[in-house]
């Protein structure tokens, strides 16, 4: 037996770090090849991560609620049948050059022959890594099925890892934080979250200029802005040692609530999308008493009953009718290419409330469902996100979203565009109330009906006001009557 370290695992989707949520296993424990040993929360959901080798759990290096690099070794195991190791399982993340060979493995390790390996990238004046280092990660999406393993290969024996230093002692962040003016990072990886690369590119700024002014290396907006002004953003000290508070604390005047995980990457995306398309919100009132009355009747039919029928499975599906009859309305604004992409598929978003934060998973292809299969995937798309399971492939690549705000009884709202799409639908609460109808004959009479409120927000560089009203006034037409779904469809 020999004692191997597990390095955090890169999650891909150009994200740096994650948080130790839960620990699964303890020191002593005795583990299998794919036993989840631990649950980690990155800026985009939250993840289990399988322990790839078989033998007994010898000490936790990290603490639940610590924040820690990718690459950084969080346990270590003595592995059955292996020879001392304490090579990394996984390389630190690239840099930004190396973006486009970076690939999520967060699941599915395990034994297995033949498996295909990358060389490792040198750094600039680095020497040659001897031979039987590393072995790379594999070229598989965590999306897809469970990738064959990495062969255990030997290394020279080592010591046992300390535990990880204290990121905020000023030895551990010397050379990082406030480093000297002039000097080079351009020959290491420069560490930013998604939102502030695209910023920096947008504005034209070479991130490797740029001085972070966070304990943990991390480029920021507000370093961006600095350097763009040409100074240095203040750095805040932030409190140490204090446990997160989420309510009211007896004889406490203010409660810090620390903003990391998907809360931050969320408040990140939003500013970004805020201040780079110029958003027209427009409304639209609507009597839904006959999609109320499709719901009920779905709801008694043995083809549905085992999944969840609302008025919010109505509107998924007329928003794809719409989207059909305005094929603009599915489009995305490319800044470097100068174009306007328009899609012909549907990753229809939901934006879905959690106890982590807002997550905005896609339904795949929704333009290809039946009512049937749309409740079914809006169905297992809302239980795995609330339950904090989603993965970042299944919030990539959406084209339009939908935010329901009357699940909380609000009227309607100007909801922001998920970036990357041109496009949100706000629905809001069905109520009871006074409604003008005319009958055959011409006669108006008043008479109690389920009303609702929708709003559409879009991206004015692409959807001028015609083309959003269009496609509105069609999502409102065939929640009124959802027989025009049909005619339409």
């Amino acid at each position: 037996m020999a004692v191997k370290q597990f390095n955090l695992p890169d999650p891909g989707e150009g994200l740096v770090e994650a948080e130790i949520v839960t620990w699964k296993v303890k020191a002593g424990d005795t583990v299998k090849t794919n036993d989840i040993v631990v649950e980690i929360e990155t800026a985009k959901s939250l993840v289990e991560l399988p322990i790839p080798w078989e033998g007994t759990v010898v000490e936790i290096l990290v603490a639940e609620g610590t924040t820690v690099d990718v690459g950084a070794p969080i346990v270590t195991v003595d592995v059955v049948g292996a020879e001392e190791d304490s090579a990394p399982l996984v390389a630190p993340a690239a840099s930004s050059e190396d973006e486009g060979e970076r690939v999520a493995n967060l699941v599915g390790y395990g034994p297995s022959a033949g498996t295909t390996s990358r060389r490792a990238r040198k750094a600039a004046g680095s020497s040659p890594a001897p031979a039987g280092g590393p072995a790379a990660r594999t070229d598989h999406p965590a999306s897809q099925a469970p990738p064959p393993a990495r062969p255990i290969q030997s290394a020279p024996q080592a010591p046992l890892p300390a535990p990880l230093p204290d990121v905020t002692s000023p030895a551990a962040t010397a050379g990082r934080v406030g480093e000297r003016p002039g000097a080079s990072r351009i020959e290491t990886k420069v560490l930013a979250k998604p939102p502030v690369r695209k910023f920096a590119k947008d504005n034209g700024i070479d991130l490797s200029q740029v001085i972070p002014t966070r304990e943990d290396g991390v480029v920021s907006r507000a370093d961006v802005e600095a350097f763009i002004a040409g100074g240095v953003p203040e750095v805040t000290p932030t409190a140490q040692g204090a446990p997160p508070a989420y309510g009211m604390v007896a004889g406490e005047r203010e409660t810090r609530i620390p903003v990391k995980g998907v809360r931050k990457m969320t408040a990140q995306a939003m500013v970004g999308s805020a201040f780079t398309a110029p958003h027209v919100t427009e409304f639209i009132t609507v009597d839904v008493t006959r999609t109320v009355e499709l719901v009920e009747r779905l709801k008694a039919d043995r083809e549905f009953r085992d999944v969840k029928v609302t008025p919010l499975l109505v509107l998924a599906k007329a928003l794809c009718v719409a989207i059909r009859r305005n094929p603009g309305i599915n489009a995305t604004w490319d800044e470097a290419a100068q174009e306007i992409v328009q899609k012909s598929y549907v990753n229809l978003g939901i934006a879905a409330a959690t106890p982590r934060g807002l997550l905005v998973p896609n339904i795949k292809e929704a333009q290809s469902l039946d009512l049937r299969g749309l409740a079914a995937a809006l169905g297992g798309l809302i239980a795995t996100a609330r339950e904090g399971r989603t993965q970042p492939a299944e919030m990539s690549g959406g084209t339009i979203t939908i935010t329901n705000v009357g699940v909380f009884g609000v009227d309607t709202g100007t909801p922001i565009i998920n970036p990357g799409e041109s496009a949100i639908v706000c629905f809001g609460a069905i109520r009871k109330q006074p409604w003008v109808v005319t009958d055959a004959d011409g006669n108006d009479a008043i008479v109690p009906r389920h009303v609702t409120q929708l709003a559409v927000s879009f991206d004015h560089r692409l959807i001028d006001g015609e083309l959003g009203s269009r496609f509105l006034a069609d999502v409102a037409a065939i929640l009124e009557d959802p027989s025009r779904g049909l005619v339409w469809g």
